[in-house]
């Protein structure tokens, strides 16, 4: 039996791992040089696709190759096709594009990650990007790119709060507002929406840029400031955190929710949005894998578990913690604030 069991072990897995770092950086090729645009109006050969994008045909078909290994491509014959998932989350212009992420992969979290030996045997991250003075130009340079990976959770908010169907004024805060995907997706389900946008002063021209292109900018109000220092002001009906807790760590975490505790309406819910690891720690991999990513870009970040943050929320005095079921990486959180 011993035997049988070593001879199953190949080193097959980690030979798939060592090239890891292959993929994204094919699709960001792929990417910028507008292959799955250049398809999504009909199949290609790599002849035709490389004359029109103005590349290599060497060039597509080796990384072309490697999207249909990947599943990125479908190939008949000679012609290259999208796939669904391609389509549906490549194409730039669509709702779900998530093109843009691969940039901000290679050009700002890959190269911190090359010190990852470094990072583990001090515990300092190369950068802070949790601090103003380092993480302003960080987020301002990709919040707009990852709008998509949040659009679908933050329109399944505003459904399944009937925000469509609101007869009274409603206050969004947006914490942490980055691209401002969380308000602007609700103000844009009613008229009746108002967002008071939280952020530091390098970012918000970010928000506020996107909020025009959105056509709800004049219901937009910009606030400047570290978040547990910027007036996030009272008697707001929702409360949003878009991926931001992992970056605080737990002791900011904890602090922030009690005083966007104090900024909610009583009734009032707060949504937050993070990568959820398991109670035990043992999956699922991308909030595992994030977690190392936030050893290596900020002091204290890390990914929870529903249970630890639903922990969090009661101290505050949230009753009820929950999650929602959205299109996204993980569910939503949402509480309550009691009415008395």
């Amino acid at each position: 039996m011993k035997n049988a069991m070593n001879a199953e072990v190949t080193p097959e897995r980690l030979m798939q791992m060592s090239w890891g770092y292959a993929p994204p950086l094919i699709i960001e090729a792929a990417v910028k040089h507008r292959l799955f645009d250049l398809l999504d109006a009909a199949p290609k050969t790599a002849v035709e696709l490389a004359r029109v994008a103005g590349v290599s045909e060497r060039g597509v078909r080796a990384i072309g190759d490697a999207l249909v290994g990947l599943g990125f491509l479908g190939r008949q014959g000679d012609c290259y096709m999208l796939t669904p998932e391609s389509a549906a989350f490549l194409v730039a212009g669509k709702p779900g594009y998530h093109g843009g992420f691969f940039h901000h992969l290679s050009s700002q979290l890959m190269p911190n990650w090359l010190q990852l030996e470094e990072v583990v045997r001090t515990g300092k991250g190369v950068d802070a990007v949790n601090a103003e003075d380092k993480g302003t130009q960080f987020f301002a340079e990709f919040v707009e790119a990852i709008l998509p990976l949040s659009y679908g959770a933050a329109r399944a908010l505003g459904a399944h709060l009937r925000i469509a169907k609101t007869k009274q004024p409603l206050s969004v805060l947006d914490l942490a507002a980055g691209s401002g995907v969380w308000g602007i997706a609700l103000a844009e389900q009613s008229p009746l929406v108002r967002v008071r946008a939280v952020d530091w002063p390098g970012v918000l021209p970010v928000t506020e840029r996107v909020a025009a292109r959105h056509g709800v900018a004049d219901r937009l109000t910009s606030v400047p400031g570290d978040l547990l220092k910027a007036r996030l002001g009272t008697n707001h009906q929702v409360a949003t955190l878009g991926h931001i807790l992992h970056s605080e760590g737990r002791e900011r975490s904890r602090k922030l929710l009690k005083k966007t505790f104090a900024a909610l309406a009583p009734g009032g819910t707060i949504a937050i949005m993070e990568f959820l690891v398991n109670r035990e720690r043992t999956g699922p991999l991308v909030p595992l894998l994030f977690a190392v990513n936030m050893l290596v870009n900020t002091d204290h970040g890390d990914t929870f578990s529903f249970e630890e943050i639903s922990g969090w929320l009661r101290d505050a005095g949230f009753t009820k913690p929950r999650r929602l079921a959205v299109p996204a990486v993980s569910p939503l959180i949402l509480a309550t604030k009691p009415r008395s």
